[in-house]
C-alpha cells in the first residue's frame, strides 16, 4: 500500500509539472549547469554600532540561492557580488555585540541592492553565574524584550524578522536559568568536581555562542523510472529516502564548509566532504578540500557484483584550486584535483586546469576569459563524485561494464576562449570558442537486460566509443523579465572528427548503433527560465534542451522526444512551519538529465547516455 501510494504521489507531481511537453522538465541531478548565461545582483551595506561608529571585523552572511559570508572592512563596509537572483536571510554577528535580527533581503538580477545594520553592545555582567549541580551555567542576564506585536509590520518579510534563529544554547541557558530561583532545587551546594564541570561547560557554551553558523538539511525522497505508467508496476525502483546535511561556520578570511548525504536500501551509501574557501575579494582567493563517498551494494544482480569486488566501490579525492589577482582587473586560476577509484586497475586520476581572466577596462563591463585542463573521468563517476551545483544525491544505481575487460577512464584535453558584457537594459550576452580532444568517450546504455528480478533503471552498463577531437563555438544571451522572470537561451555548435572506434564496438553496433559516430556538425539549443512568484513565494525553475546528436537504442522508434532533455524544480516556501526558526521550502523536481554538465566537460557525455530513466525527487529542505 505504501509503494503504491508513493507512486500515486509521483505521478500526480509528473502530470502537474507535464502540462505542454516544454513544462515537463526539471533541474538536472536535480540542478543542472547549463551554459547558459545568468544575470546575478550585488549586495552591500555598512555596520555601524548604536553611537554611529562603523564596526571593524563583523561576519555577515547571506542564505539564499549561494551561502556567502564577508568580513567588515574599517569602515564597516560588506560587498556581496555576483549573486543569484532570490531571496537571501541576511544576518550579522560581532563579538561583544548583541547579535542583529536576521533580515530577508530581495536581491534583484543586475541591480545592486543595499542593506545597513546597527549592532547594540553586548551588556556587562558584573556577577558571576551560580554554577548548577548539573555542571550548567547559572543565572544569565534575561532576554531583551520582544517589541509589542503591535509594532510589527504584517508582510512575509516582518513575519520572518520575528522568526529569526537563535543560539540553541542561548535558548538552554535562559531555560536553565528560569529552573534555579532560590526554591529550586538545583540550587544547592556543589561538590569540587561539581564545579570543574560547571566551568567546562559554560567555557564550551561561550565559545560555540559566539560562533556563527548556517546550515542547511533536505529530508529527501527519490525514484526513478522510463514511463508514467512504470510508476504501477511492481518492478519499478522501490523509493529511496535521502538525507542531507551541510555546515558552514564563516571565519574572519573564509569559510569552512561540511557537507553529508547518506541513503540506504540495496546500495547503501554515503558522501562526506569537507573545504575551505577563502574571500573571493582577497588576493588569493583559494579553495581547498576533499571528499569521500563508499557503496555497499546488497542486491542480487550478478553482473553488478561481479564488476566491481566486494569492498570496490570506494571513491576519494582531494583538490586544490588558487585564483590569484596579479593586477587589478587580471586574474589567473590554477590547481587541480587528484581522485583514487578503487574499482579502475589503474586508481589514480588527475585533473589539473589553468586560467586567466581579464578585465581591460574598470569603465567598461567586458570580461575575457581563456583557460585549458585535462580531465580523467572513471565511468560511473556520477554515482560517486558531488556534483558541483544543486542537490547532492548519494549512489543510488549499479554499473557494470559492456563488454569483458576493465573499466576505461576517458581523457579530456580542453582549450577555449570566452568574452561576456552586458549591453543594452540589462542583457549579459557571452560567446566563446573550444577546442577539445577525448581518449575513450565514455558511453551509458539504460535498459539492458540483466539479472533476473534486476530493475532496468536501477543498473547500467558503461563502454567507449573510441576517440575523436572536436571544434566549436557557443552564443548565450540572459535577461531578467518583468516581475523578477530571469530567461537565458545558449546555442552551441561544433564539428567532430573520430579517429578510431574502441574494443566495445562491436557490442554497441548490435545495442546502440547511433554512438559509433563519424565526422559530423552538431547542434544544441538550451534555454532556461526560472522566477519567483511572489505572493505564494514559490520558485519555478524550467530548463529545456535540444540536441540533434542525441544516441538512441537499436530497437527504438525514432521520434522527435528522444532529441530533447529536459529538467524541472519546483520549491514552495513553507512559512507556517517557521516555530523552528529556519526556514524550510517543499521540494519537486523532474529530469531525465543524467550527467552535472560542465564547461570543460566532453560534449558527447550526455549526448551518449542511451535511454535515460526519469528521476523524480521530493521532499522538504531546511534552511538555519
Amino acid at each position: 500500500m505504501i509503494r503504491f501510494m508513493t507512486r500515486w504521489c509521483a505521478l500526480g507531481v509528473i502530470l502537474c509539472a507535464a502540462a505542454p511537453p516544454a513544462l515537463a522538465q526539471v533541474r538536472p541531478q536535480v540542478h543542472a549547469v547549463s551554459r547558459v548565461a545568468v544575470v546575478h545582483g550585488e549586495l552591500h551595506g555598512v555596520i555601524r554600532d548604536d553611537q554611529g561608529e562603523a564596526v571593524r571585523g563583523a561576519v555577515v552572511s547571506a542564505l539564499g540561492s549561494a551561502t556567502v559570508f564577508s568580513v567588515t572592512n574599517d569602515e564597516g563596509r560588506f560587498t556581496f557580488r555576483n549573486l543569484p537572483p532570490g531571496p537571501y536571510l541576511v544576518r550579522v554577528h560581532r563579538q561583544g555585540y548583541v547579535p542583529a535580527r536576521a533580515r530577508v533581503i530581495d536581491v534583484r538580477a543586475g541591480n545592486r541592492t543595499s542593506h545597513s545594520v546597527t549592532l547594540v553592545r553586548s551588556a556587562e555582567v558584573d556577577e558571576k553565574p551560580a554554577v548548577l549541580a548539573a555542571g550548567l551555567g547559572g543565572d544569565a542576564p534575561p532576554p531583551a524584550a520582544e517589541p509589542d506585536d503591535s509594532e510589527h509590520a504584517h508582510g512575509e518579510v516582518a513575519w520572518r524578522l520575528r522568526h529569526q534563529k537563535r543560539s540553541v544554547l542561548k535558548e538552554a541557558e535562559q531555560a536553565v536559568a528560569r529552573l534555579t530561583g532560590d526554591e529550586s532545587p538545583l540550587a544547592e551546594p556543589l561538590s569540587g568536581l561539581g564545579r570543574a564541570v560547571g566551568t567546562s561547560a559554560r567555557l564550551a557554551s561561550a565559545l560555540f555562542a559566539d560562533m556563527q553558523f548556517d546550515g542547511q538539511v533536505n529530508l529527501l525522497t527519490t525514484t526513478s523510472f522510463d514511463r508514467p505508467q512504470d510508476l504501477f508496476s511492481m518492478a519499478v525502483a522501490e523509493p529511496r529516502g535521502v538525507a542531507y546535511v551541510s555546515l558552514v561556520v564563516p571565519g574572519r578570511n573564509g569559510d569552512w564548509l561540511m557537507r553529508g548525504t547518506i541513503t540506504q536500501g540495496d546500495i547503501s551509501s554515503w558522501i562526506a566532504s569537507g573545504s575551505y574557501r577563502r574571500a573571493a575579494a582577497a588576493t588569493h582567493a583559494y579553495e581547498a578540500g576533499l571528499s569521500y563517498s563508499a557503496q555497499r551494494y546488497l542486491g542480487g544482480n550478478g553482473e553488478a557484483l561481479l564488476a566491481v569486488r566486494d569492498g570496490g566501490r570506494n571513491v576519494g579525492s582531494i583538490y586544490a584550486y588558487d585564483n590569484w589577482a596579479i593586477a587589478p582587473r587580471v586574474r589567473i586560476g590554477y590547481g587541480a584535483r587528484y581522485a583514487r577509484y578503487d574499482y579502475l586497475p589503474d586508481e589514480s586520476l588527475l585533473s589539473p586546469r589553468a586560467s586567466v581572466t581579464v578585465r581591460p577596462s574598470a569603465r567598461d563591463s567586458l570580461v575575457l576569459r581563456a583557460a585549458v585542463s585535462h580531465r580523467e573521468t572513471a565511468p560511473g563517476a556520477e554515482e560517486f563524485t558531488p556534483p558541483s551545483v544543486g542537490f547532492w544525491l548519494p549512489p543510488e544505481r549499479t554499473f557494470s561494464p559492456l563488454s569483458r575487460g576493465p573499466f576505461r577512464p576517458e581523457q579530456l584535453d580542453h582549450v577555449e576562449v570566452a568574452a561576456e558584457r552586458e549591453i543594452g537594459s540589462g542583457v549579459i550576452v557571452g560567446v566563446r570558442a573550444f577546442r577539445q580532444r577525448v581518449d575513450e568517450q565514455v558511453v551509458t546504455l539504460f535498459g539492458l537486460t540483466v539479472a533476473e528480478g534486476a530493475s532496468s533503471v536501477g543498473h547500467y552498463h558503461v563502454g567507449s566509443a573510441g576517440d575523436f577531437e572536436a571544434r566549436g563555438f557557443s552564443v548565450s544571451a540572459s535577461r531578467t523579465l518583468r516581475d523578477g522572470v530571469q530567461a537565458s537561451v545558449d546555442y552551441t555548435q561544433f564539428d567532430s572528427r573520430w579517429a578510431g572506434y574502441s574494443p566495445d564496438a562491436g557490442a554497441l553496433a548490435e545495442l546502440a548503433q547511433s554512438v559509433l559516430r563519424k565526422d559530423e556538425r552538431i547542434h544544441d539549443l538550451t534555454a532556461a527560465v526560472e522566477t519567483l512568484v511572489a505572493p505564494s513565494a514559490t520558485r519555478v525553475f524550467i530548463m529545456y534542451k535540444l540536441n540533434t546528436g542525441f544516441a538512441t537504442a537499436n530497437d527504438t522508434t525514432p521520434s522527435a522526444l528522444h532529441n530533447v532533455r529536459f529538467n524541472v524544480q519546483v520549491n514552495q516556501a513553507l512559512p507556517f512551519l517557521g516555530f523552528l526558526d529556519a526556514n524550510w521550502e517543499m521540494v519537486a523536481a523532474v529530469t531525465n538529465l543524467f550527467r552535472d554538465e560542465t564547461l570543460d566537460s566532453s560534449v558527447y557525455d550526455e549526448l551518449f547516455v542511451v535511454a535515460p530513466p526519469k528521476r523524480v525527487l521530493g521532499g522538504i529542505t531546511m534552511r538555519f
